[in-house]
């Protein structure tokens, strides 16, 4: 009995034995799964750790700068790539296309190839939709725009109550003044010092007193003219001086204002998307399959649908932003955009402006494949760099005004271009009173040979004696006088 119970006793030993061996090969397989497991899972990490960027070329959010891409979306990545450390490849979108979908289905552009899984994350300006959000995950906006309208200045503001200045700039009308005054205190002086427009100082009246002398020359530049005409050289000289000055300044007034009436047979006010679906005249259009496009091919406002309509009979798309902006330069078209965009092409083109009137707001994201858990990750970066004013800072960088005037100028006319006649006006100011002196001087010479007299002495007399302006009528008045006596 008792060697039974040893028997049975050794047998149960054996069993415990088998089963602690058992249970370390099993710990010992598991250990070396999760070590495998882990290995592949570092090895799979390390190699998602490069993420793949694709992006599309637009000022300012991404721009060739050697081999290389810079803007503002480049910057935003760079920022956000240090907050979630992962590093990344930047490719161009093959097609050079935001994405949009087929008849059947497909997406095209860059997020068609986030769904194709040819890229990791597409970031440029692309807008957060619905129907993008359906198949791509999307972050919190990183920038807040709109859809406005992008014309040149002339088709966006009205007729002012002085359009009849527009010929000339007002540096030209400043300068027509003062040639205006200059001309006619000098007819004035040169009237008063020559011997032959007032030879007799005691008892004959100057016939061009101030007065008379801005009469006479805002008559000569109405093309009226005002009697008396000067009788002197050097008044003369003055005076054809001044009829040419005019003739050349009315010819090129009335030629610019010919011109602009023209175009305004053409001109209308453009405020607002209202404006732009009441005229037949001005052109207007989109980038296509944008989701500006789809803005107004989805909206149930009748102003909306009326424009979207338009654009579609006249397919008056555009390729691409840049053509956009090259036809709102070139007049008689209006480029409807992203409001954001629009604010960059108004900051680097002096000739163009943006409506006030801006609708269906929203966002710029980045997108990912969807379901991808970085999206979150990326959403609370860009709300991060929101909050610490990193994107205000780099939309003041990027959007810097630099107003690069086109070589297309004003219509109207400047003061550089009449310099020449206002040259000859100068000249012929200056040569008439040279003229008067020079007539004076050999007057002064005679009396003082006739007199035995300096001829200084003289000359002094006769310049106290024309410039007293107090006293200049009153030689007249006495001898008026003496003759009723008589």
């Amino acid at each position: 009995m008792r060697a039974f119970e040893n028997q049975t006793a050794t047998s149960w030993s054996l069993v415990r034995m088998q089963i602690r061996i058992i249970r370390m090969l099993f710990g010992f397989f598991v250990l070396s799964v999760g070590v495998f497991l882990n290995i592949g899972v570092c090895t799979a990490a390390s190699v998602q750790s490069e993420m793949r960027i694709t992006t599309i070329k637009q000022e300012p959010y991404a721009m060739s700068k050697g081999a290389q891409l810079e803007g503002f979306c480049m910057d935003l990545l760079s920022e956000v790539a240090k907050k979630l450390g992962f590093n990344y490849k930047v490719q161009l979108v093959k097609d050079a296309s935001y994405g949009r979908q087929d008849e059947n289905g497909n997406w095209n552009g860059m997020i068609g190839e986030v769904v194709r899984g040819e890229a990791d994350l597409a970031i440029a300006p692309l807008t957060l939709t619905a129907a993008r959000e359906k198949v791509v995950g999307m972050t919190k906006p990183f920038m807040q725009t709109g859809i406005s309208i992008l014309l040149r200045k002339d088709i966006s503001e009205g007729t002012g109550f002085f359009e009849f200045l527009s010929p000339f700039t007002a540096e030209t009308w400043v300068g027509i003044l003062i040639a205006y005054l200059g001309t006619a205190a000098c007819i004035f002086v040169v009237a008063r010092l020559s011997p032959c427009e007032w030879s007799q100082t005691q008892s004959e009246q100057n016939r061009f007193s101030l007065l008379h002398s801005l009469w006479y020359t805002a008559g000569a530049l109405t093309l009226q003219g005002a009697g008396p005409h000067p009788k002197a050289l050097s008044g003369r000289v003055i005076c054809c001086s001044w009829w040419l000055f005019t003739i050349v300044l009315l010819a090129c007034y009335f030629s610019n204002l010919s011109s602009s009436k023209t175009s305004e047979s053409t001109h209308l006010t453009v405020k607002g998307f209202e404006d732009l679906a009441n005229q037949d005249t001005i052109e207007y259009g989109c980038l296509a399959g944008s989701s500006t496009l789809a803005f107004f091919k989805n909206s149930n406002n009748p102003v909306y649908r009326r424009i979207y309509e338009h654009m579609e009979r006249t397919k008056s798309f555009v390729s691409s932003m840049d053509e956009g902006v090259q036809r709102a330069k070139e007049g008689n078209f209006a480029f409807i955009g992203e409001s954001v965009s629009l604010d960059l092409a108004v900051a680097r083109h002096c000739e163009l402006v943006r409506a006030h009137e801006v609708i269906g707001m929203r966002g710029y994201s980045i997108a990912a494949s969807l379901g991808s858990p970085i999206i979150k990750n990326l959403s609370v970066a860009i709300l991060q760099l929101s909050e610490a004013g990193e994107l205000a800072y780099l939309r003041s960088k990027w959007w810097a005004s630099s107003c690069v005037a086109d070589k297309a100028k004003s219509s109207a006319v400047h003061q550089h271009s009449l310099k020449g006649m206002f040259l000859v006006l100068s000249l012929g100011l200056g040569l008439g009173a040279l003229l008067a002196v020079l007539e004076l001087t050999s007057k002064s010479r005679r009396r003082a040979a006739e007199q035995k007299k300096s001829c200084c002495t003289v000359l002094t007399e006769e310049l106290s004696l024309r410039l007293r302006t107090s006293n200049a009528n009153k030689p007249q008045e006495n001898v008026d006088k003496d003759k009723e006596k008589a």
